[in-house]
């Protein structure tokens, strides 16, 4: 099983400034290796293939001296990014590749081989760019583990771990650095420790929580528990709005302008952290209060066109929510269940199966006129989700499962 795990480092200003060389450089491959690819294939049907892309990078050494100075691995595995994204679109998972701009904020590089961990000092060692300081605040693998099955080798009394000495366990895979707006770098350590998948776990009508999601409470659970939306953007707007009236009061290209810019950019990466943060204490507290979990699919691209509730909707973050309930599910061998978007969960009556019609989004309580029941919405849909989803799943097998 493949896990990635994301470690902040702290680079020197040298250090800081080869990482951003990096970053300018495998850009600039990406964006020439499209231009050539785009422009072969419209000219003379001809498909550039990821050697000939590569081959190609001896003659762009030469034109611009300043790439020799980077990683050349991480220069092919930029080459190697851009026929990936070009096999996600022709399958239909992904659009077609774009060039890559600076302003976009996405800075990150790939260091295939090579990286070092000194597990003594807390540092790590990247080609091209030196030692540097890295906080491990979690272990990406088992202190015995690393002591009996791999190789560690000891400089000066320290614990140094090498992923060139355990090429052949195939253990530790590709490293990712990327920097934030906000001025932080991470690394990305992806490791396959080899340990298959859990089998899927038996769950039944009991061990199953049906989950609605909404903007007055962030979810509804079948078990009648109600989520509130902490709305993390909403409560820090008045300060955003200073930030970035500060910001537009400044002269463009000065240096307070830059620190104005840098000081915004950092309230809205800790709003992310908050979010984030959130999301993975729920995600991983439902998955494991539950073997089976009921989620409705939700066209969060088509909401969000709607500008009453579009920051509404950006700010609970369903998608990403639904993203991290469905990986840890894989990871334990729970089961996630999805209806369709189309499934009147919240008009049905849980009771009965009484349908209101003229449900409206501002009624949050409603009486079925058939049974006489109360429902709260959010729970009475939930409870739906729940229901709806079992029995597709009785009627049609176990495709929807996650893992």
């Amino acid at each position: 099983m493949k896990k990635s795990y994301r470690y902040r480092i702290y680079p020197n200003k040298e250090q800081k400034t080869l990482l951003e060389q990096h970053f300018g450089g495998t850009r600039f491959i990406y964006n020439r290796s499209l231009f050539i690819k785009n422009l072969m294939y419209s000219k003379f049907k001809i498909n550039v293939t990821e050697i000939d892309l590569n081959n190609n990078l001896k003659l762009l050494k030469e034109l611009h001296p300043w790439l020799k100075d980077q990683n050349s691995q991480s220069l092919q595995q930029a080459n190697k990014n851009l026929l990936t994204g070009f096999k996600n679109f022709f399958e239909g998972n992904g659009a077609y590749p774009t060039r890559k701009n600076k302003k976009d904020q996405n800075f990150s590089f790939q260091v295939p081989q090579n990286y070092q961990i000194n597990l003594t000092t807390s540092k790590i060692y990247l080609p091209k760019i030196g030692w540097m300081k890295i906080v491990l605040h979690r272990d990406f693998l088992d202190k015995e583990f690393i002591e009996n099955e791999l190789v560690t080798k000891e400089v000066n009394g320290e614990i140094i771990l090498d992923q060139k000495l355990n090429r052949k366990f195939d253990i530790f895979k590709t490293l990712t650095v990327s920097r934030t707006s906000a001025g932080r770098y991470h690394v990305s350590i992806l490791i396959d420790n080899h340990v298959p998948e859990p089998e899927p776990v038996e769950f039944d009508e009991k061990t199953t929580v049906g989950i609605d999601v909404g903007l007055k409470s962030f979810a509804a659970l079948s078990t009648g528990e109600i989520i509130d939306n902490p709305r993390f953007l909403n409560t820090s707007l008045d300060r955003l709005k200073k930030l970035q009236r500060d910001v537009s009061r400044m002269k463009k290209g000065s240096r307070n302008r830059k620190k104005a810019v840098l000081k915004l950019a950092k309230h809205h990466q800790l709003i992310q952290n908050q979010r984030n943060d959130f999301q993975h204490k729920l995600s991983m507290k439902i998955i494991s209060e539950s073997q089976a979990t009921c989620i409705e699919d939700l066209n969060v691209k088509g909401m969000v066109r709607n500008h009453c509730l579009a920051q509404s909707i950006s700010d609970v973050g369903w998608s990403e929510f639904i993203r991290k309930l469905t990986y840890k599910a894989e990871w334990y061998g729970k089961t996630i269940l999805q209806i369709g978007r189309f499934e009147a969960s919240s008009k049905l009556c849980n009771v009965c199966g009484y349908k209101k019609d003229d449900l409206t989004l501002d009624i949050r309580e409603w009486e079925c006129p058939s049974c006489k029941t109360l429902h709260d919405r959010d729970i009475n849909a939930s409870i739906n989700i729940k229901k709806i989803a079992l029995n597709n799943l009785s009627t049609a097998g176990t495709a929807g499962r996650a893992c």
